[in-house]
Order: structure tokens, then sequence, then C-alpha cells
């Protein structure tokens, strides 16, 4: 959980600094500071395709993986119902920046494979990279919105805190072989959202996220038939 809290803080923090400092953050400060948060998700994404991917028993898996749970995705249009079902639930109760800035911290993949992987492998790093990413996504909406975009650190807590708690209760029954298709399929999510953010592709990546649960299935199916 250190990571979450790093990213709750993160967030308080940049609100505080674009609610005093409205006046001193141009488009282009914005710009530029997206462009390097965009090239270091993609290079996270591709670091993890490249330490897990050659040690994978199954190199095609995770192909297969993305196809059958894009289609999964895609067919029951998972990121426009969520994302319909989040406005839903905020609208008429929050202001319009804060339902942004929850909608932003909590959908993207960051906040989603960061908890997963801290808590199957340990691994931070997801996290705390999207703790700089949403501190400076906080500083601009706070600049424009106020200082209520602090109060989407809570809601992103909560959040976080479950995708933690249930990988961490769900990896008793995990084995090595799955954690490593995971993080290759994490991996390449993780690229997609810093092409997104780099503005040269828009990806429907939470579309794709169904695709981390088919090498679960896969190796379930595998050790009933004995195969």
């Amino acid at each position: 959980m250190i990571g979450t809290i790093v990213n709750v803080l993160t967030i308080i923090v940049g609100s505080m600094i674009g609610h005093f400092f409205k006046k001193g953050l141009k488009d282009s400060h914005h710009e530029i500071m997206m462009q390097a948060m965009g090239l270091a998700v993609v290079g996270l994404g591709v670091s993890s395709i490249a330490v897990h991917l050659p040690v994978s028993h199954y190199p095609v898996l995770f192909i297969i993986s993305l196809a059958i749970g894009g289609l999964i995705g895609e067919s029951i249009r998972f990121e426009e119902r969520f994302n319909r079902a989040l406005s839903v639930l905020l609208k008429g109760n929050v202001n319009e920046g804060l339902t942004t800035a929850i909608l932003l911290f909590c959908v993207g993949t960051l906040s989603i494979v960061g908890p997963i992987e801290a808590a199957l492998n340990h691994n931070y790093t997801y996290l705390y990279s999207n703790a700089i990413l949403d501190g400076f996504t906080s500083i601009v909406l706070a600049s424009t919105f106020g200082i209520s975009i602090a109060f989407s650190a809570i809601v992103l807590l909560v959040w976080q805190g479950s995708i933690y708690a249930f990988a961490s209760f769900a990896s008793v029954a995990i084995t090595p072989e799955i954690l490593t298709e995971i993080s290759i399929i994490g991996g390449v999510l993780i690229l997609s959202t810093g092409l997104s953010i780099l503005g040269l592709k828009k990806f429907k990546t939470m579309n794709l996220l169904p695709a981390m649960i088919v090498p679960v299935v896969f190796f379930t199916v595998k050790a009933l038939v004995g195969f």
C-alpha cells in the first residue's frame, strides 16, 4: 500500500500547488510535462516486456490474450460503461473538476496495473510513476478548478486499495508462470497508455484489460486437463 499512499500524497500536494500558483502554469509547461511523463510511461512498458517476455514459456500467449481480451472488452464496451457508471455515480455530488480528476486518476492503466504488480510482484515502480503523473495532472486541474481536486485522493485510495487487497488475496493461487504472462500483458497496456499520453494514438486500453484474465484461465484449464 506504500505506493498508493505516495500516490495520494502527490495528488494532495499537486492540488495545493496548482491552487496557490494558478497564474504560474502556462499551456507550454503543461505540454512539456505531459510529454515527459508520456515518454517515461512508454519506457516502463517497454522495460516490462523486455524483462518478462524472454523468460516466458509461452511467448505467443500474450498475443492471444490481448486478442481475446480486446474482443471481450470491446463487445461489452467495458471502457464506455465504466466511464459512464462513474460519471453517473458522481453526478450532482461533486463539481466538474473533481469528477474529471477522479476519472483521470482511477481509470488510467497505471492505477489498475500498479496495485496488481505491487501485490503480486512487490513491484512499486508503476505506482510511483503513476504518483508522479497524477501529481503533475493535479497541478493543472487545481489551477483551473481549485483545491477541491484534492478530494479525488480519497477515491483513489479506496480504488487502488480495493484492487491491491483483491490481488493480494488471489496471489496464493497465482504461480510464477502466470505472473510472467500478466507482467508481459501489463507492460503492453502501460506502453499503450504512454503512447496515448503522447498523443500519438488514442488506445481503448480499458477494453484490453480483460486480457490479464486470459492467462489465469489458460493455466487453470491446463492444470485441470493435465497437458
